[in-house]
């Protein structure tokens, strides 16, 4: 897999993952002396390339000059965040395929202190180079666990204790609910929202309010927003 960006690569480079090597567009050394610095102090191998290679390399046209080779992206078991959670808050993806989403969504899980991040293995975009370099390089701190459906994770999630919550239109004001405590939130897709068979399966569901004329947010702001509303009943 192929990490690309400067700060995405800068935050790999702070976690124990096997970095397999960087290529560094010529020039830029200085610019880039934090990363390379980091590297060096790791042993791991650094190409310097023109940057006509670091483009025909890149797969999203965003490198800012360097690109680093990974394993592809190891997904946490489920019990890694219901048994070792101290947050008490997890997030849950049903439907959510935009690649811009769910890297938003892992940088609001992980800036948030959340335990980690539940998505599907099918109809769901998956944590990929893309996802991490969205993700400001948030992906490589916060756990993502990778189950057969949503409502599979549901049931294991009340089984450890959880409170599920469904974001949704028409359910109950969010900043009149109780967000402490063990709380799964459930953020659906960009088109069909949270599937009808898991919102029956969720405790309650609950909504923002909305005063405009448009009826809907994007599925990471209005996730960064519930968030940040259990965060702060946290304090």
């Amino acid at each position: 897999m192929k990490i690309e960006g400067r700060n995405a690569v800068l935050e790999l480079l702070k976690t124990e993952k096997t970095i397999d090597k960087l290529m560094i567009r010529k020039g830029d050394e200085r610019s880039l002396g934090r990363i390379f610095s980091a590297a060096r102090e790791k042993g791991i191998k650094v190409q310097f390339c023109d940057g006509k290679v670091l483009d025909k390399e890149s797969e999203t046209g965003r490198h800012q000059g360097v690109i680093a080779y990974v394993s592809e992206y190891e997904y946490a078991d489920l019990s890694e965040l219901t048994e070792g959670d101290s947050s008490g808050l997890i997030i849950v993806c049903d439907g959510v395929e935009d690649v811009h989403n769910l890297g938003s969504i892992l940088r609001v899980a992980e800036c948030a202190g959340a335990a980690g991040v539940i998505i599907p293995k099918n109809k769901s975009a998956q944590v990929t180079g893309a996802v991490v370099r969205i993700s400001e390089g948030a992906a490589s701190h916060v756990k993502v666990a990778r189950v057969p459906g949503v409502n599979y994770a549901v049931d294991e999630l009340q089984k450890h204790g959880y409170w599920v919550y469904a974001l949704e239109a028409e359910g109950e004001d969010l900043y009149s609910s109780d967000l402490t405590g063990k709380v799964a939130l459930v953020v659906g897709g960009e088109h069909s929202g949270v599937g009808a068979l898991t919102k029956k399966k969720c405790d309650k569901i609950l909504s923002l309010p909305l005063a405009g004329k448009v009826n809907s947010l994007n599925a990471s702001v209005a996730l960064g927003i519930a968030v940040y509303e259990a965060v702060r009943q946290r304090r």
